[in-house]
C-alpha cells in the first residue's frame, strides 16, 4: 500500500510545518506520537508537540463503557467508520469522537460553573487556560485584591471560587468581580513572577512574600587565616547576602541558630566580642576555630555546610525551560550568583546560541531572598532542568 510513497525525510519538513502551533490529537495518541518522535531522533531533530489522548479522555468524560476502542466507542455513538484500521478512515473517526468529548466537556463545565460560588460572567472563567502562569483577581472598583500561580491556571481558579475552607477565603471569593492572567510557559517563570508581582502590588489577600525590602542580610567572607566567616550586616552595602532579615535580631537569633546547629563559633560568626577564645569553647561547644586551635580545612566545611541551603551550587548560569508556544524556551538568568530576571526568546537546543545571545531576552528582575530560594528549590526538584554555565 505504501510502495510508491514518499520516503519519511522527504516529509518530514512538511510534517514540522504543518503541526506548527498544533496539538496532536489521537486515540492511544502516544502511540503514534513516538512512531514520529523515533523517525525525526533519526535525524538528530528533538519533535514535541502537545498531546490529547481520545481514548484517555473518553474514559473522564464516558464513564461506565465496556470498551474504550476506538471501534467499540463509535459503535456506541454512532459513528460510522469508514475503512476500519486505515489512516484515513481511523483518523475521520477519530475527529467525530473528540467533537463529541469537547461537547460533552462543555456541558460538564457549564455545570460546574453554574455551581460555583461567584457572580462572574462564566466566559471569564471559560478563557482561562489550563496552562502554567499567573493569575490576578480584581474586585468591583478594579482593585487587585490578589496574585496566585499555578500549572493549570483555570483549574487553580476554579478551586479558589468552589472553596468554603475558611472566612478569608470565602471573603476573598465574594469580592472577585474579574480576573486576568498571564501565560509562563512552566512552572519555574510562574513562581518567578508571581513573587515579583506581589511585592510589586502587595494586594490584600496576599500574606507570603509581601515584603519589599530587607534590613539585614547574613554575609560570608574569608579573613586573612584562611577561616570563613559569618556576619551581620545592613542590606545598603554592594556584596550580596547570602540571605535577608527584616529585623536585626531576627537575624541574630538565626545566626545563633546556625552556631549550635554546626557547632560554629561565636567570635567568628561576630556574636562574641573576645581577643581570646569565645565563650562556646570554654563549656565545648566550639572546636577552637576562635583561637587557630581547629584548623581552617575543618572549620570551613561545616560553614558551608551551614549555608548551603542559600548558596548556589554555580555563579553564573542560565536555566533554560519550556515556553509559551512550540519553538520558544524561557531563559532565567543568573550572574554572579545574583538573580537577573527572566524572558522569552525562540530558537532551538540544537542551534548555536551565544550566552550573550540567550541574555538579550532577559527581562531585569530584582533580586531577594524569596526568588533565590525559588531558584534553588526549582533545580533540586528537577534534576533534568536545562542549565547552561557561563
Amino acid at each position: 500500500m505504501v510502495h510508491e510513497s514518499p520516503k519519511f525525510y522527504e516529509v518530514a519538513k512538511r510534517i514540522v510545518e504543518m503541526t506548527e502551533g498544533t496539538v496532536f490529537v489521537g486515540h492511544n495518541a502516544h502511540f503514534d506520537y513516538n512512531f514520529i518522535r523515533k523517525e525525526f531522533r533519526e535525524f538528530g531533530y528533538d519533535y514535541q508537540r502537545k498531546k490529547i489522548c481520545t481514548a484517555k479522555l473518553s474514559r473522564k468524560l464516558l464513564p461506565g463503557r465496556r470498551s474504550y476502542s476506538l471501534g467499540k466507542l463509535c459503535d456506541e455513538l454512532g459513528i460510522k467508520i469508514q475503512n476500519r484500521h486505515r489512516a484515513f478512515g481511523d483518523a475521520l473517526a477519530t475527529v467525530k469522537l473528540f467533537e463529541i468529548l469537547l461537547k460533552v466537556e462543555k456541558n460538564i463545565q457549564d455545570i460546574t460553573l453554574r455551581e460555583l460560588n461567584t457572580n462572574l460572567d462564566p466566559k471569564i472563567i471559560r478563557k482561562l487556560p489550563k496552562e502554567p502562569g499567573v493569575y490576578y483577581f480584581y474586585d468591583d472598583e478594579g482593585e487587585l485584591i490578589y496574585v496566585g500561580k499555578s500549572i493549570n491556571i483555570h483549574d487553580r481558579v476554579l478551586s479558589h471560587l468552589s472553596n468554603n475552607g475558611s472566612k478569608r477565603a470565602i471573603e476573598m471569593r465574594n469580592r472577585i468581580s474579574d480576573i486576568g492572567y498571564e501565560v509562563t510557559g512552566n512552572e519555574l517563570t510562574a513562581l518567578l513572577l508571581e513573587s515579583d508581582e506581589i511585592k510589586k502590588h502587595l494586594p490584600t489577600y496576599n500574606r507570603a512574600q509581601r515584603r519589599r525590602s530587607a534590613q539585614c542580610g547574613l554575609y560570608m567572607f574569608k579573613d586573612d587565616k584562611g577561616y570563613l566567616r559569618l556576619k551581620i550586616d545592613k542590606t545598603d552595602r554592594e556584596d550580596v547576602p547570602l540571605t535577608t532579615f527584616n529585623s536585626q535580631l531576627s537575624a541574630k537569633n538565626h545566626l545563633f541558630t546556625l552556631t549550635e546547629a554546626f557547632n560554629l563559633c561565636q567570635k567568628l560568626c561576630g556574636l562574641f566580642d573576645t581577643h581570646g577564645s569565645c565563650f562556646q569553647y570554654k563549656i565545648k561547644q566550639c572546636k577552637g576555630a576562635c583561637i587557630e586551635e581547629e584548623s581552617p580545612e575543618e572549620y570551613n566545611k561545616r560553614v558551608l555546610q551551614a549555608t548551603e541551603p542559600y548558596r548556589f551550587d554555580k555563579s553564573s548560569f542560565l536555566l533554560v525551560g519550556e515556553g509559551r508556544n512550540q519553538g520558544e524556551k524561557t531563559v532565567v538568568c543568573v550572574e554572579n550568583k545574583i538573580y537577573q530576571g527572566f524572558g522569552y526568546i525562540n530558537f532551538d537546543l540544537n542551534e548555536n546560541l551565544n550566552i550573550d545571545d540567550l541574555k538579550s531576552c532577559v527581562k531585569k528582575y530584582h533580586d531577594n531572598r524569596d526568588v533565590q530560594q525559588i531558584i534553588r528549590a526549582y533545580v533540586k526538584r528537577n534534576k533534568s532542568v536545562k542549565i547552561i554555565d557561563f
